[in-house]
């Protein structure tokens, strides 16, 4: 037999918790001193013990607890429980990361304000661009929801204009457009290409029709024309897009105080990209503006 205090070491419980235990009828000890009290148990019920802690761990009650060991939980069941939990974890454990990193580049963006008053801001003509793109959804504008979309999208990009024997003809451009609802953001990822004109004149942001049959592009990717813009205010962002608030801050500044407005979706052209150093990234941001 084992004393209380024993199965506590082997269970790795408190004897607190294994007298509340007790006390709810969920472990009773295999026999109890009616003079002293003192508990005893068999080293069986360890077994038991660790169902509950494993049960306990994993989100059910103490009463679930009690009827999914009336109902002889298996080893196997309790091993898919637990799978399914983790994957529960990992996913909410995924999301708060991603809410501190947003919450971490606010922070920075309003440590910037202040020191970035002026910034070379250049008004200049977009000209019109054919470009092969792929579109996805992110959960939001933060640069956090967009840039693993973003990413994603261009990894199949390349790959597929490789397998359709298309070679980029300028760097890339991303765009963003509502998608509908208050939350989700269209993610558009697209590179120039010379490609046949599409079938359809499409919208100045949505994708054409399909190409013509003598251009295969697999995965999915479009042909789109984006339209010439008379004139946007552009400026330089260097380092991480994950770190592109302050830009975007000191801009949308720029372009009030300069008597514009905002006339359109913007672009963003990546002009120098080094996957393992987010930091040597170099984007020009490129906002479509009109006198206000």
């Amino acid at each position: 037999m084992l004393s209380i205090g024993d199965v506590a070491r082997h269970g790795r419980v408190s004897v607190r918790m294994l007298r509340h235990y007790d006390a709810i009828g969920l472990l009773r000890p295999a026999r109890v001193d009616q003079a002293t009290g003192y508990r005893s148990y068999t080293a069986a019920q360890l077994a038991r013990l660790h169902r509950i802690v494993a049960l306990r761990g994993l989100g059910f009650a103490l009463a679930e607890v009690a009827q999914l060991l009336d109902e002889q939980v298996s080893a196997e069941q309790m091993r898919g429980m637990l799978r399914l939990r983790e994957a529960e974890l990992h996913a909410r454990i995924a999301a708060d990361t991603t809410r501190l990193d947003q919450l971490r580049a606010r922070l920075r963006t309003i440590e910037s304000e202040g020191t970035m008053t002026t910034i070379d801001v250049t008004i200049k003509a977009l000209p019109a661009a054919r470009v092969a793109e792929l579109t996805g959804t992110a959960r939001g504008m933060e640069p956090q929801s967009i840039g693993p979309v973003v990413r994603g999208l261009y990894d199949r990009l390349t790959s597929a204009l490789t397998r359709a024997s298309l070679e980029p003809t300028g760097p890339a451009i991303a765009y963003y457009v509502e998608a509908g609802d208050d939350e989700h953001v269209e993610v558009h990822a697209a590179l120039p290409v010379n490609a046949p004109s599409p079938t359809t004149p499409p919208s100045p942001v949505a994708p054409s029709s399909s190409p013509p049959s003598a251009v295969s592009l697999p995965d999915g990717v479009t042909i789109v024309d984006l339209p010439a813009v008379e004139q946007a205010a552009t400026v330089i962002h260097e380092g991480s897009m994950d770190d592109c608030l302050p830009t975007y801050q000191a801009l949308a500044v720029w372009i009030e105080n300069a008597g514009y407005r905002d006339a359109g979706p913007g672009r963003e052209i990546t002009l120098a990209f080094s996957p393992t150093d987010p930091d040597s990234w170099i984007t020009e941001i490129q906002q479509p503006v009109t006198r206000a």
